[in-house]
């Protein structure tokens, strides 16, 4: 890297050891680094699944689950809305008229009707959804902190480092921002937490469909061969160790961070996987020239280099709040795009052979409310929502659990998100019950207090 795109070389130490303090955001390379020794397990066996990673698409601001995954028809006018249910490819099915596309691929997705949490703000709510647990208050202003629990994606990224994860790519990766909610408040959880700053994810930090799109200080620059760069590397290295120790986790944070960023650099292969000049233009018009459609695309290129997991936000941030022109909204605006990349993502991971060892879990942090409001949109509704899982030893043509008569509550075979979470781990072959790690507070935590859906598998 030249001095212009590496901040090590511009910054004090006391500075670096700020930002190994404080580095929350996870928007450069060092922002993971090897297994620290906080867990205990016995002997990993695989699960039913097949999985070997997992694309989580989540959709910030909470999509109305009546308008899209659970129509209801014989609701009131006040209930049902504008759009009508139509046929999928699986008898008895129906789902939004709004979902083409997805009607025709029913048959590959397991559709959940009766997810439910308790917090209705949108921070919370993606707290909730992605670790699994409440967080402390029920708010949206909060932001992450290193005391916070690690959400699923951070933990199956520190699972994978724990099992020598050696891919020449992140482990966990967002794209293109993490949730929030306006971009002030970060939602906690889904960096590295208690865990440290070494498992926080690659963020991306920017939009994958903007003219000219290339990722920072992934690659060596082109006056700097690999010999070259090792040299510097070996230098720098030479010159720490005859220097003074500090000895204090966050030093040793510092080093494990240049030592995985001259890895990537050196490797090449990561600079490759988040290169999509190297997509066909047809691949790239199918899931869609705009920001949701090329992160999708970025997530299959990731897998396929053998990141564990990504999250792809279909925001920016709670781009999918629709108090009000609920249904307007969705029509002309949200669910084209979000339709389209689905779509082509599952289409792509099935037509690579990537499918079934790939779980594509669609999400938002909690539905819409059965009631339509004064101004035609829907309010919070953590009560009922829908979740979708497919790959990754997943059955499709299913649907698991039931709402009631207009929505508003489970009917049957009521969901929490720390059961997604379980079938997650259990999809990528982990047993929930024989893996903990430590809070700060010492305390031994379980991946999940959830159970797994075998009935999916």
């Amino acid at each position: 890297m030249s001095p212009a795109r590496n901040h090590t070389r511009h910054t004090s130490r006391r500075e670096l050891l700020q930002a190994g303090a404080l580095g929350l955001a996870g928007l450069g390379l060092q922002r993971f680094g090897p297994m620290s020794a906080l867990a205990s397990s016995t002997a990993v066996t695989r699960g039913p699944g097949k999985a070997k990673a997992i694309i989580m698409i989540f959709n910030g601001g909470a999509p109305s689950h009546i308008d899209l995954w659970d129509p209801k028809p014989d609701a009131p006018s006040e209930v049902r809305g504008s759009f009508s249910p139509i046929k999928t490819n699986v008898p008895g099915v129906h789902i939004s008229e709004l979902l083409p596309r997805m009607a025709r691929r029913m048959d590959k997705l397991a559709l959940i009707r009766s997810v439910y949490h308790g917090h209705s703000s949108h921070n919370g709510g993606m707290h909730w959804s992605q670790v699994g647990r409440p967080y402390r208050v029920d708010s949206t202003l909060i932001n992450p902190a290193r005391t916070d629990l690690p959400g699923v994606g951070t933990l199956v990224g520190w699972l994978a480092q724990r099992d020598g994860f050696s891919k020449g790519v992140p482990p966990y990766v967002i794209t293109p921002f993490p949730t929030c909610d306006s971009k002030v408040y970060l939602t906690p959880g889904q960096f590295g937490g208690c865990l440290g700053p070494r498992y926080d994810p690659y963020v991306l930090d920017d939009d994958p469909n903007a003219a000219g799109f290339k990722v920072r200080n992934m690659a060596l620059d082109a006056g700097v061969s690999s010999a070259r760069f090792s040299e510097r590397v070996s230098l720098l290295k030479g010159i720490d160790e005859s220097a003074p120790r500090i000895f204090s986790p966050q030093t040793t944070e510092i080093d494990t961070f240049n030592e995985q960023a001259a890895a990537l650099l050196q490797s090449g292969k990561a600079a490759e996987a988040f290169d999509l000049s190297k997509e066909p233009d047809s691949v790239r018009e199918k899931y869609g020239r705009h920001s949701w459609g090329q992160s999708h695309l970025l997530a299959r290129r990731l897998v396929e280099a053998g990141t564990r997991f990504v999250t792809t936000v279909n925001g920016p941030s709670i781009r999918w709040d629709t108090h009000k022109d609920n249904f307007n909204a969705l029509k002309n605006t949200l669910v084209p795009p979000m339709e389209q990349a689905y779509a082509a993502l599952l289409d792509d991971l099935e037509d690579r052979g990537l499918l079934d060892s790939t779980l594509v879990v669609w999400m938002g942090e909690f539905g819409r409310s059965p009631k339509i409001n004064a101004d035609n949109g829907r309010d919070h509704w953590p009560g009922c929502y829908s979740v979708l899982l497919a790959g990754g030893g997943i059955r499709g043509g299913q649907v698991i659990g039931s709402s009631d008569a207009i929505g508003g509550a489970p009917k049957d075979r009521p969901t929490t998100p720390a059961d997604i979470h379980a079938t997650m781990y259990t999809a990528l072959g982990y047993d929930v019950r024989s893996i903990i790690y430590h809070a700060t507070d010492g305390r031994p935590t379980a991946l999940t207090e959830g159970t797994p859906m075998m009935d999916l598998f």
